[in-house]
């Protein structure tokens, strides 16, 4: 849970970062990768990492805009990675304006009270999870992945090394 929006914001930055670099890396014929048909294409886990952040943001009060939670996925990566841009810099925007001690102001989520300390975590760690879905569609998809906690298999070869295999 955040304790300070400093804090937040340095992580979220980061986080960001990480996120485009999976988006900036995806093709508009990659987004009908999936692994079945019952599961979620690789576009439409995009297009939900770009508005679930109004979506989940809203219920603590903070209005950032951004394309509807049930919207379609749109045909275009490239699209999808300028609205989560969006939605993200207002995120960072919309957070600056909370002091420390708003964190700890409690909103209903999801039939729960969640600290807003913990809603910020839970939308970091959201985004963590959907990226780590994403990579495994990207590869099946024949995309390069781009690292993000460390170096891809791309990345290691790109540094003249052998990508450890366990």
């Amino acid at each position: 849970m955040f304790r300070r929006v400093t804090d937040f914001r340095k992580s979220w930055e980061q986080e960001t970062e990480s996120t485009l670099k999976v988006l900036g890396a995806l093709t508009d014929a990659s987004l009908g990768q999936a692994v079945t048909r019952d599961d979620r294409t690789l576009g439409r886990l995009a297009w939900h990492l770009a508005t679930s952040l109004a979506e989940m943001m809203e219920r603590t009060g903070l209005a950032i805009g951004g394309p509807a939670h049930e919207a379609p996925p749109p045909s275009s990566a490239a699209v999808i990675a300028t609205a989560y841009e969006a939605a993200a810099k207002a995120v960072a925007s919309g957070v600056s304006g909370w002091s420390d001690s708003t964190l700890d102001v409690e909103d209903e989520m999801y039939g729960e009270r969640w600290p807003r300390g913990l809603t910020l975590q839970v939308l970091v760690v959201h985004q963590a999870h959907h990226r780590g879905q994403m990579t495994v569609l990207m590869r099946q998809a024949g995309l390069k992945v781009p690292g993000v906690y460390g170096p891809s298999r791309e990345e290691w070869a790109a540094f003249g090394m052998q990508p450890p295999v366990v």
